[in-house]
């Protein structure tokens, strides 16, 4: 998939600039490492046989807390909540950079980075990876009962067919909903057109009346599509996978719109006491048998090429976890949006979420 990742990088987000892994200097005296870190993620993204092992290693406890939404997270940080590492979405990091939130990465710390593959580093929201490192990666689209519809589900737009009132699980996540009503419109997630976005919240305003909302601090939606509650939802690669595991006729569909790309980074915020514990930790993760480890764990995709041989072959050769080109042809990332794009999206959100069913 090299060539994807290069061609989404270069039309996307501007192009690369030099991918050898950051420029090294002499490593520094280690610093004591502290006896505890706050790691900061969406609830259960993270295995705790990894941060068990993280903890026998360096005898460092890991305090987990979890947020319900990027939104919420990056909300956290700007109000002065301390955390250590955080797990962030790549569009919200240029401007929680330009706002001095993220620390730079002291990459002697971090030597495992090397481990990247080239397709995710020095893209245009963090030249160089100053202030992150690529992790987890993968495809946004439908779950489906598909012994329960009438007809093949096969595109965003079918959030919105009639036959299923009521039977249409949604989260209530900004950064999913928003631009999956853009797509199924044919926009692009990423507009800033006030026409197109008004059109989006129309669009909204309809699937709330087709759909219910998930609780987003549920790990997964696959409940009521195993319980037909549901018979249409959107979700990633892990619903798909344990959804399949409890009813086999829980398939996962990559719309015919375009399935949208997410990617998520490890920072470390700059009111962090912890940085170079929290760096430590973050070269903890990058070992390719941990990497590995979240992989055959979670199902999520790993930015990191080295941790491929560590996958598990049932895993890796799992086209819900890595997509075959072909299958990708029509993706689109989340771009970060203009000051004046991302305030145009928020109030559309808040719109939209304060609108009666």
């Amino acid at each position: 998939m090299r060539w994807l990742w290069t061609a989404l990088a270069v039309a996307l987000l501007g192009g690369l600039v030099a991918c050898g892994s950051p420029a090294a200097s002499p490593v520094p005296t280690p610093a004591p490492l502290a006896k505890a870190l706050v790691l900061y993620n969406w609830a259960g993204y993270m295995p705790q046989s990894v941060l068990d092992a993280f903890t026998a290693e360096y005898g460092v406890n890991v305090i987990y807390e979890s947020y319900e939404t990027q939104e919420d997270a990056v909300e956290a940080i700007r109000a002065g909540q301390v955390y250590d590492v955080v797990v962030m979405g790549n569009e919200f990091i240029p401007a929680m950079v330009s706002d001095g939130l993220l620390a730079k990465i002291d990459y002697r710390n971090v030597p495992n980075f090397k481990n990247i593959s080239a397709n995710f580093r020095d893209l245009a929201y963090d030249p160089d990876n100053a202030r992150s490192v690529p992790f987890n990666w993968g495809t946004t689209g439908l779950l489906v009962r598909s012994d329960l519809v009438k007809q093949p589900v096969t595109r965003w737009a079918d959030l919105w067919d009639n036959r299923y009132t009521g039977k249409v699980a949604v989260w209530p996540i900004q950064g999913e909903l928003l631009p999956i009503a853009l797509k199924s419109l044919g926009y692009s997630i990423n507009s800033e057109n006030p026409a197109e976005l008004e059109a989006a919240l129309e669009r909204l305003l309809a699937l709330k009346k087709n759909a219910f909302f998930w609780d987003a601090a549920e790990v997964s939606i696959v409940p009521p599509l195993a319980s037909g509650e549901a018979v249409i939802a959107h979700g990633w690669a892990y619903d798909a996978i344990t959804g399949r595991e409890e009813n086999e006729s829980i398939v996962y569909v990559l719309p015919e719109e375009g399935t949208i790309l997410w990617g998520d980074n490890l920072v470390i915020p700059a009111n962090s006491p912890n940085k170079y514990t929290a760096e430590v930790f973050l070269n903890f993760l990058l070992r390719p048998e941990i990497s590995a480890q979240v992989v055959n764990e979670l199902y999520y995709a790993n930015a990191n090429e080295a941790a491929r041989p560590f996958i598990d072959p049932e895993v890796l050769n799992d086209p819900l976890v890595y997509p075959p080109d072909e299958a990708l042809r029509h993706v689109e990332i989340a771009l970060p949006l203009s000051a004046e794009g991302q305030r145009l999206h928020d109030l559309i959100w808040e719109r939209f979420m304060g609108a009666s069913q």
